[in-house]
């Protein structure tokens, strides 16, 4: 009996030790993936940052150049319509087209669903029918069938 006990304490001590092992492995190999990808996201960060710089330098330039020919709030002016149009480009760029917008260039608003055409007299209830009958107008009843 005490050696059954003691087999299973072994037991117990080897599977924690597998667990333990394991565990160590997975968070090592994690690590590692996780490493590379902070890496690649400072990356992207950074480039992020100098194109906004970039971006900011061409807007400037543009109106500096506009400022030779023009009064400086023109030029000023005209710089922030050229970066609101890309910006607004840019965002209909971005967008999914809405599953039913058509071809030729109607678009519907996002969350708009389609809309069945509406009729322009309202239903009437009953009066599709023969007056003291059952029978539709048009149809015929078949001869000996009552």
């Amino acid at each position: 009996m005490q050696r059954l006990e003691h087999m299973q304490h072994l037991d117990k001590h080897l599977a924690d030790q597998l667990a333990h092992v394991a565990r160590e492995s997975v968070r090592a190999e994690l690590r590692e993936q996780t490493r590379g990808q902070r890496r690649k996201a400072a990356l992207y960060a950074g480039s992020g940052a100098a194109a906004l710089y970039a971006g900011a330098a061409v807007a400037l330039a543009v109106g500096l150049a506009l400022d030779l020919v023009l009064p400086g709030w023109a030029a000023a002016l005209i710089t922030a319509v050229i970066l609101a149009a890309v910006a607004f480009a840019l965002r209909t760029a971005a967008r999914p087209a809405a599953p039913g917008a058509t071809a030729a260039g109607g678009t519907q608003t996002a969350g708009s669903a389609s809309v069945p055409p509406v009729p322009s007299t309202p239903p009437t209830v009953g009066t599709d029918r023969i007056p003291g009958t059952d029978r539709a107008p048009g149809t015929d009843r078949i001869p000996g069938n009552g």
